[in-house]
């Protein structure tokens, strides 16, 4: 019976970087298991895939590469959402927007302040510039040269009239503008950092996964659903899965749970690990009692604001382009809001929305990126192949409510702005009847609010003494041996920024201290 050195479940944005990492020492076997199709080079990948100008969904197929999970939003709300996570080769960042943000520095200094010691900002740093090699400031103290993921950002001359247009009224607005969005002291209007070159979306199966792919001591299999980590005690062992309708038992020295922040807590519960109590319900045995295990669901609640263009917006063209990060007034958390000009595609028209003849659907994402709301992720069933219960909560905690009325509001003054009226651009919803109503506001916000899809914090990272921590700082899972979880479930809470390239920086982190507590054991 073979034993491999690592497992790890979950070829996306934190597993591919894992694998790559890992299989550098020669001798060190590593088997990669990913739940969805494969592509074995580029020339293979599908169009939806590599150019990435229709972010999440196929627009003949919205469950095509993705698991098809659908959310709550509110408790208001009970239909519930399409939930696009990716299924496939580097998961998430296989079918993302290609936004490659940052959190600021107080989101990780924050992190070792809750007793995670080494995840400070000066400390992830060089991780950060460990995966990246940015076209536009290549080599300075805050950005890599030589890393896997290549960077750049759009010009002037490459603006869509709306983010032109955007810019200029922020400009006049008083806002500042930021040359660099991942600077850590950047605040203000400019252009998105995009790992997006020539077309094509560099995702970590484009990168880490292509560099690793013929390494003769890593093996991938596509196409495999894990069932469950399977236990010896409190010690894991190997991983339960199904393969072409067959179950079979692989065995490891060390599991790591790369799945993201709904897979990975659905497995720990399947395995037995997580509310002792919830579990019982699922006629589960609890083998390891974590409370946490599935709590502390964080995002950044998100509404598009509807416009239509009378200017034709160039299919080729990704939907995003520049963006404005600002503070709240009176907020105590920096960069709390997030505002940005979208060129609309499918996922974000409403079913009802009727396009009109003549004219272009767009609008505006506004996020909140400090939300206080937290949700939870239930299994619905023992099944794996079903998904779990989601309830993100949006808006449950008033002070969000507050600054996502707020953001709607200035959203609209500025797009009224004589610098945005060139873009040809006329609100479709929410009209001035709901914006200048506290009440018929929050009713629209609570009707509208969907994912930025930045799901996190549900394998939350904390020293034992947190009741809800899931993984300690070597995001080892608590009262498990041999068991991890790295993916974006480890972040406390939920950066401000897009989370893929933190989610990359954690894999980074965690495969350096591996490798080298590895040679030291040599």
């Amino acid at each position: 019976m073979m034993i491999y050195d690592t497992i790890i479940v979950g070829a996306g944005s934190a597993g591919s970087v894992l694998a790559s990492r890992l299989t550098e020492q020669r001798g060190k076997s590593v088997l990669l298991l990913e739940a969805g199709p494969d592509y074995e080079n580029e020339d293979k990948i599908p169009d939806q895939i590599k150019y990435g100008v229709r972010p999440w969904y196929e627009s003949h197929d919205p469950l095509s590469h993705t698991w098809g999970y659908q959310a709550i939003a509110t408790p208001s709300r009970p239909e519930p959402f399409l939930l696009p996570r990716g299924k496939v080769t580097g998961g998430s960042s296989a079918i993302n927007g290609q936004v490659w943000f940052r959190g600021i520095p107080e989101d990780f200094d924050e992190w070792e302040a809750a007793g995670n010691s080494g995840w400070s900002y000066l400390k992830v740093l060089p991780y950060f510039r460990k995966s990246e090699a940015d076209l536009d400031f290549p080599g300075d103290d805050f950005h890599g040269s030589r890393g896997p993921i290549p960077v750049r950002r759009y010009v002037e001359n490459d603006l869509l009239p709306s983010p032109r247009a955007f810019l200029d009224a922020c400009f006049a607005a008083g806002y500042p503008r930021t040359e660099d969005m991942n600077h850590p002291d950047s605040t203000g209007v400019g252009f998105y950092p995009l790992n997006r070159i020539d077309g094509i979306r560099m995702s970590t199966a484009l990168t880490y996964l292509e560099t690793a792919r013929n390494r003769l001591n890593l093996t991938l299999r596509s196409d495999v659903l894990v069932n469950k980590v399977l236990l010896e005690g409190d010690k894991a062992v190997g991983v339960e899965v199904v393969s072409e309708g067959k179950v079979f038992e692989v065995f490891s020295n060390l599991i790591i749970l790369c799945g993201g922040a709904i897979n990975s807590p659905q497995l720990l519960m399947l395995s037995g690990i997580g509310p002792a109590e919830h579990l019982s319900t699922m006629g589960i045995e609890a083998v390891v009692d974590l409370p946490g295990v599935g709590q502390n669901l964080r995002d950044h609640p998100a509404v598009f604001m509807h416009y239509e263009s009378r200017i034709p917006h160039p299919e080729l063209v990704p939907p995003l382009q520049v963006g404005m990060r600002y503070t709240t007034p009176g907020s105590e958390f920096r960069n709390d809001m997030q505002m940005r000009p979208i060129h609309i595609r499918t996922e974000h028209i409403p079913l009802d929305y009727q396009i009109t003849e003549g004219s272009v659907p767009t609008g505006f994402s506004i996020a909140l990126q400090k939300a206080l709301s937290k949700g939870e992720i239930r299994l619905k069933t023992s099944d794996p192949a079903l998904q779990p219960i989601l309830r993100y909560r949006y808006l449950n905690h008033p002070y969000d409510l507050e600054r996502m009325r707020g953001a709607v509001r200035l959203c609209a003054e500025i797009s009224a702005m004589p610098e945005y009226q060139r873009a040809e651009m006329s609100r479709i919803s929410p009209g001035d009847e709901i914006i200048e109503n506290d009440e018929r506001l929050d009713q629209w916000l609570f009707d509208n609010v969907l994912t930025q899809h930045h799901s996190s914090g549900t394998c939350k990272m904390g020293p034992g003494s947190d009741y809800l921590a899931v993984v300690n700082e070597s995001c080892e899972v608590h009262g498990v041996e041999n068991l991890m979880v790295v993916d974006a479930s480890v972040m406390p809470d939920v950066v401000r920024s897009n989370t893929n390239a933190t989610t990359i920086m954690i894999a980074e982190k965690i495969a350096d201290s591996l490798s080298a507590h590895q040679n030291n054991t040599i």
